[in-house]
């Protein structure tokens, strides 16, 4: 008999070894904008709950339903009580994340949504992403140590076969509460070897991590950073035919999940 000061960690590493090898069940998708959710809610019929699962007050929608094997949850942060607008950022993301794995339990997190990308990374207008790192590039500490605190870097989970079967193209993630970039945050997502940038990744990333559950990233280009055009219009421009694209390849994705485990994707 192992000793009983093992016997935490060998319960823990015995749980994690049977999440990877059962099928999936329960997937979270967190949406940070209702026009980036919506396309997915119809097309999976997924209904909005008629009582949260979430604390009162709160402005955050749960759409879901099944499709398959699949129980499908939709987790979109909702509109600003005071402003109106879609609650973006990494404040809401981290939130409602937390708050969906405590009242879900679910066995896979996904984080879909929009992104800026980078033209020199070989990014182009409608591409979408699997993400295989993500980080912050806002949260400049310049203490050692605590500087790699800031910048956040995490994994997420690998899927090479998901990569091959749904023929994705694979970059790294920066997040930051800006929609715009500040000289500061170009050097810091140049440093963190970025892809992509948006404003609610790494903020995802750290929370699942912090619970322990795996995530994933998928993310559709609607504006070219380092290109001419300026980001909000470019943003708006493209944001109708971006999130077309960003939902044909989720459906994709879906489909592959279905019916494996975390060990097969």
């Amino acid at each position: 008999m192992a000793p009983p000061d093992d016997q935490p960690e060998s319960t823990g590493e015995a749980i994690v070894a049977e999440a990877e090898i059962k099928p999936i069940s329960t997937v979270v998708f967190i949406i940070a904008m209702q026009t980036e959710a919506l396309p997915l809610v119809n097309r999976f019929q997924l209904s909005e709950d008629a009582e949260s699962v979430f604390p009162k007050g709160v402005p955050w929608v749960r759409y879901h339903g099944y499709y398959k094997d699949l129980q499908i949850n939709i987790i979109w942060p909702g509109k600003d009580p005071l402003l109106g607008v879609d609650s973006v950022g990494t404040v809401s993301a981290a939130l409602v994340t937390y708050a969906s794995i405590q009242a879900l339990q679910p066995d896979l997190i996904i984080n879909a949504g929009t992104a800026g990308g980078f033209k020199a990374k070989g990014a182009a207008i409608g591409d979408v992403f699997l993400v295989s790192e993500v980080a912050f590039h806002d949260r400049r500490i310049p203490i050692p140590v605590f500087d790699l605190y800031g910048v956040g870097l995490r994994e997420a989970l690998s899927t090479p076969n998901l990569v091959k079967e749904v023929d994705l193209k694979v970059g790294r993630l920066s997040t930051g509460d800006s929609l715009v970039t500040t000289p500061h945050d170009e050097l810091a997502i140049t440093a963190n070897d970025a892809t992509l940038k948006d404003m609610e990744g790494a903020a995802v990333a750290y929370v699942a991590d912090l619970l322990k559950v795996p995530a994933i990233f998928v993310k559709a280009i609607t504006d070219i950073v380092d290109g001419e055009k300026p980001t909000a219009e470019e943003f708006l421009q493209n944001l109708a035919a971006v999130t077309a694209a960003l939902d044909e390849m989720i459906s994709n994705i879906i489909e592959f999940i279905n019916g494996k485990s975390l060990s097969e994707l």
